[in-house]
């Protein structure tokens, strides 16, 4: 087994409309190593989510490669490439995707059902998770009932749940105030060192940046 959990060799990705081309991502190579945490910055229009997309298979290339765990994305159908993202892959966003009208429990729970868990274990799963993120006490709360900061810390415990390798983390700290931030990133580097999950997260915030492990930066589709 390879020391580096995703590959991208020469990645190139080309959005098309009738009238123009824009190329995305122009001969990216990059390696993300197991465990690590790591920090894609760069100027709006740069690259940073369709490179997180393409890396964690929900878009396509036009070129080059990308190896998840050993496995090339570009060879496994729509089925495979989303069964490998529900075993190995967690996903946390800017803006929560809560659904509004299940609890804390239950929205953490989802993924775990989806894959066919029992729910006796979907919901032990579930409340162990927040429990490690520091929601014990707001298992049963509506998303609406909840700070911003435990908001997202719900969405990192659902990103979770089904204790992926690799956690895919876009502007993860966007929508919080700069205390709040600070919380989730000491969140996701602790669980980082206790559970040795791999963090890639694209961020425009120094201070994310300055706890991950490495660095990557972008302009215009590459990486420099």
């Amino acid at each position: 087994m390879s020391d580096y959990i995703v590959e991208a060799v020469e990645m190139h990705k080309v959005y098309r409309t009738a009238r123009v081309e824009v190329h995305a991502l122009r001969g990216v190579d990059l390696q993300v190593g197991r465990g690590e945490i790591v920090a894609v910055m760069g100027s709006s229009g740069c690259g940073k989510t369709t490179l997180l997309n393409c890396l964690a298979g929900l878009d396509t290339i036009d070129q080059g490669d990308v190896i998840v765990e050993g496995q090339p994305l570009h060879r496994l159908s729509d089925r495979e490439r989303t069964a490998l993202r529900s075993r190995k892959m967690g996903f946390v966003f800017q803006f929560f995707s809560l659904l509004p009208v299940l609890s804390t429990v239950e929205n953490v729970e989802l993924p775990l059902l989806l894959t066919r868990a029992s729910p006796t274990q979907a919901r032990r799963k579930a409340t162990e998770v927040l429990s490690q993120v520091g929601l014990a006490d707001r298992l049963h709360h509506k998303p609406a009932e909840l700070s911003g900061g435990q908001q997202q810390r719900v969405a990192i415990a659902r990103a979770l749940v089904n204790d992926p390798l690799i956690v895919w983390a876009d502007e993860p700290t966007g929508n919080l105030d700069s205390d709040t931030s600070a919380e989730v990133m000491d969140l996701l580097v602790r669980l980082n060192q206790q559970r040795r999950q791999t963090f890639v997260l694209v961020t425009h915030d120094p201070g994310v940046s300055s706890r991950a492990h490495r660095l990557i930066q972008m302009k215009d589709g590459r990486i420099l």
